[in-house]
Formats: structure tokens, sequence, C-alpha cells
């Protein structure tokens, strides 16, 4: 779109109020896809999280004088490239947090957030439990439940692996986390 380079060619000149206005048009670009994103991989975020996340977003976009935004080249429309950019930067942050909450900096047990009743996350399960309700399910469900919580692939990374259909992976981690969620599983030890 004709406004969408105005406005991309205002932010690189540095023109007075020119990043306000990029901002107030992609917001909301840059908000679905977080959603969206987190969806994907089963993450649940709260308000502060997408906050955050956008900020990693809107950074990304300044660093080094604009140099994301410089590599456009319009052979996409401005939304889509910033899609794309956007998504890359908060796959990388969820999976720094994933890998960051697996080495034990995680501020809340997994029993705390069961027992609230809180949706249990990727980062939130303990490991034994997964492994011990990996023995209580069928191959194909138990393989799924090792990608996402063990190995921390995303939907796509399992369908390709597996070689199912992404639109299964989800239903397969909701049944699985009601599961743990209503203590059908006993720990292994």
């Amino acid at each position: 779109m004709e406004v969408d380079r105005r406005i991309l060619d205002r932010c690189l000149r540095r023109q007075p109020g020119a990043w306000e206005e990029f901002v107030d048009r992609f917001i909301g670009v840059f908000i679905h896809v977080i959603r969206h994103t987190a969806h994907m991989r089963s993450v649940d975020l709260t308000p502060a999280d997408i906050e955050d996340l956008c900020s990693e977003v809107f950074l990304t976009l300044l660093k080094n004088d604009f140099a994301v935004l410089r590599h456009f080249k319009g052979k996409s429309s401005l939304a889509t490239y910033l899609s794309v950019v956007s998504r890359r930067v908060v796959v990388k942050s969820m999976t720094q947090r994933r890998k960051s909450e697996a080495l034990g900096h995680t501020s809340v047990h997994p029993s705390a957030l069961r027992s609230s009743g809180v949706e249990l996350s990727p980062q939130a399960v303990d490991q034994e439990e997964v492994r011990a309700l990996m023995n209580q399910l069928p191959p194909s469900e138990a393989a799924v439940i090792k990608l996402f919580y063990l190995d921390g692939l995303s939907y796509q990374e399992i369908s390709k692996q597996l070689g199912i259909a992404e639109n299964s992976i989800g239903p397969t981690l909701h049944r699985a986390k009601e599961r743990l969620r209503q203590g059908k599983v006993s720990s292994a030890g």
C-alpha cells in the first residue's frame, strides 16, 4: 500500500511523528502475531507478556538505525513483512524463555499452578509427570507430548517430524494437560 510506504519512508527519514504513526498503524499486527504464535505453541500470555513481546519487536525494528525496516524491498505488503519479522522475534523470545525456565529459572512451582487451576504451559509442567503421562498414553500421543513438553518443538516442527496434521497437535496436548490437572497421573518413582 502506498500509505504504508509513505509511513515507512517518513520513519526512515526520522520525520517528527512518523514513528508514532507507524506504531499506531501496525501495533494491531504485532499483537495479533504475538497471540497467534503463543496459541500455536500453547503458551499462555498475560497482558504484561504481550507488552514485553511488543517491546522486543519494536526494539528489533529500531535497532541499528532501523536496519530491519531498511531491508524491506517491497516484494510483499509491509504488513506481511512486519508479520514475518515479529513472528521471528516472538518465537526466539519464547524459545529463550522456555530454555531459561527449563534450567530452573522459574518463580512458580508447577504444583502451585495446577492447584490454582491455571492453564499449564510447556514451561510449567513437571517433567517427571510428563514422563509418567507418556507411559499411560498410546505411542502416537506420547510422541507428541515428548516433542512438545520435553524437546520444546513447535506444532509445525512436531507435524513435520511425526508426519501428522498440525491441527491435531493442540487437541492431543489439551487432553494431556487435562489429565495432569485432574491428577490422573502419578509420578513414576
